[in-house]
């Protein structure tokens, strides 16, 4: 996949390069990079994956205070 950045009328390196830097973390580049620089094991990566579902099971709402009471 090739991203492209074209330079708009009076636009500074700065600002290009900020540009890229959003549209790289809105395609999800940057947090596959993170995720590929250390080799994990298949092993691992299931482990996690079962933490993950877990967690999102004991806690759907995101937190552990109670609800509101309804008046």
């Amino acid at each position: 996949m090739a991203i492209r950045i074209k330079a708009r009328g009076g636009e500074s390196v700065e600002q290009m390069l900020r540009r890229f830097k959003k549209l790289c973390e809105k395609e999800g580049l940057t947090k596959e990079i993170k995720r590929r620089q250390y080799f994990e094991k298949p092993s691992e990566r299931r482990r996690r994956a079962m933490r993950k579902s877990v967690a999102r099971v004991v806690r759907p709402g995101g937190g552990d205070r109670p609800s509101r009471p309804r008046s």
